[in-house]
């Protein structure tokens, strides 16, 4: 069994520790009261600042990056955080405009992460779509990431990433099996586009991990911003609804300080 520490930073950004390894998702330590543009007429302002200062967050060993074209994302701390970090696993279009250390991989390729001392990790990038049918010309490409290191007894680590519930994504959870799932909701939307969705709802990831059974889930990219349309209070209401085998296995990561769960 292995023993990870998670670190829930705000929005989707999340600090993943274990056997000497120290992993970021989607950097963004921006303050907040600045709206970002994403393209097409849509924007969002953020909210709320990191809970964890990119100051006191420490050494970086690798950041996942599920995309880099989106300021909720990856802001312009984040960006500079990149610079200092060893690896940055993302898009192969994402890693083309970032350059230096940025790996690219499409859904179904796969990397790993060396280090001596420390157990290897591999990681396999699955689907995103990051919003409703045929809008990747619009909303890009994006990315999420299962990571399969020794000792993991329930079953892989997985990282959604921002994507809408997809028949890709049910099959990719479907073969990977995840024991514990990082769970991007938030139902984005924009008064520009009316009721289309661009990431999950609570009531589709009912349905995709009602498929899986994960061991747990770590709801995140929820709160701190203008454009999720469902927060916490909705996304627990629709839970309410929800077979109990599958609402047990929620778990809400705190904002700021490190949460221990067996994997």
């Amino acid at each position: 069994m292995s023993d990870v520490r998670f670190t829930h930073i705000g929005g989707p950004t999340v600090l993943i520790e274990f056997d000497g390894w120290r992993l970021l998702t989607d950097p963004t330590f921006d303050p907040p009261g600045r709206t970002y543009a994403f393209g097409w007429g849509t924007s969002s302002r953020k909210l709320t600042g990191p809970a964890v200062p990119m100051a006191e967050l420490g050494p970086v060993d690798a950041v996942l990056l599920t995309h880099d074209h989106h300021g909720d994302n990856l802001d312009e701390a984040g960006r500079l955080l990149l610079t200092a970090v060893p690896a940055t696993i993302t898009t192969l279009s994402g890693a083309r405009r970032l350059g230096g250390a940025a790996r690219g991989l499409r859904p179904g390729q796969r990397t790993r992460l060396a280090a001596p001392g420390r157990p290897a990790i591999e990681i396999t990038a699955t689907p995103c779509r990051h919003g409703p049918p045929l809008s990747r010309p619009i909303t890009g490409e994006v990315i999420g990431f299962a990571l399969t290191w020794p000792g993991q007894t329930h079953g892989p680590l997985w990282i959604t990433g921002d994507t809408v519930h997809h028949r890709a994504l049910r099959r990719a959870a479907a073969a990977i099996r995840p024991g514990t799932v990082l769970l991007h909701l938030g139902g984005v939307g924009f008064p520009s586009t009316g009721p289309l969705r661009y990431t999950m709802t609570a009531r589709q990831a009912v349905r995709l991990c009602g498929a899986i059974t994960p061991h747990t889930i770590l709801p995140v990219h929820y709160e701190g911003w203008q454009h999720f349309r469902q927060g916490r209070d909705g996304i627990e209401r629709d839970l309410l609804r929800a077979p109990e085998r599958i609402r047990s296995r929620y778990h809400w990561l705190p904002t700021g300080s490190a949460e221990h769960l067996q994997l």
